[in-house]
């Protein structure tokens, strides 16, 4: 069994699954504060092999997961981003300082198809990368996600609310003037990295809290799939189990 965690800025994801299998048998979701809980869960499946941690959120988190699991903190293979691996070539400048959850998803598209592909996370922060058909990175940008976004504005401006409103080609409320504004500029943004992305044959994969907001306003071809770090973890558990057999 592979027990494999993304430990992001908001909260954290778990999947489990047999090295071979194609669903996750188990998975949740948990809040940093409630990391005490994988204590239960390493009970609960003592037959782990290993566990997966990529974790953008610190260390004390991180220490605070290995603690949390007891035994099987001696089965956790921290994920770090590389020059390559599992069919992507990290074209990165520092290749080591790409995202961990960036580099697990960019690897989980791989795992998906081999055309050129937009890798879409939309979450605390929305990130844009791309995928060439040669399995590349190309590159990407950060965005602030939807909720930063109401934030800022919020807290930047002296009249302008933490936005409650909804989408609207053409709002004539504040709120949804708001509302509409940080989907414009994520789904805009989407659309010119689209654009950009080489090949003729392209895909472009979103995943995330936002997916499913921005699914509703994309005119480019996409599909959403589920917590993409999480596959990439598996993907890279199983070449790194199957090195050891």
């Amino acid at each position: 069994m592979i027990l494999c965690i993304d430990s992001g800025n908001s909260r954290i994801k778990w999947g489990i699954a047999a090295e071979a299998a194609s669903a996750w048998l188990a998975e949740g979701v948990l809040a940093h504060e409630e990391v005490g809980a994988f204590a239960a869960l390493s009970a609960n499946w003592p037959q782990l092999r290993c566990v997966m941690l990529a974790n953008v959120a610190g260390p004390a988190v991180e220490a605070a997961i290995c603690a949390a699991l007891g035994e099987a903190a001696g089965r956790v293979r921290i994920v770090r981003s590389a020059s390559s691996a599992a069919g992507v070539v990290n074209r990165y400048e520092n290749p080591e300082k790409l995202g961990v959850d960036r580099w697990c998803a960019l690897i989980a598209a791989r795992s998906l198809g081999v055309s050129s592909q937009l890798v879409v996370m939309a979450g605390t922060a929305t990130t844009i990368d791309g995928l060439d058909a040669e399995g590349n990175f190309l590159g990407g940008v950060i965005l602030p996600g939807r909720a930063l976004m109401h934030a800022a504005l919020a807290r930047g401006t002296a009249g302008l609310p933490l936005a409650q409103g909804v989408y609207a080609d053409w709002p004539r409320r504040t709120d949804d003037a708001i509302a509409s504004g940080a989907v414009e500029a994520l789904t805009g943004a989407i659309e010119r990295a689209w654009r950009r992305l080489p090949g003729e044959e392209r895909s472009c994969l979103l995943s995330g809290g936002d997916a499913m907001t921005l699914t509703n306003h994309l005119v480019i071809p996409h599909r959403c799939v589920e917590n993409l770090p999480l596959l990439g973890l598996r993907v890279l558990a199983s070449l790194s189990l199957h090195r050891e057999a």
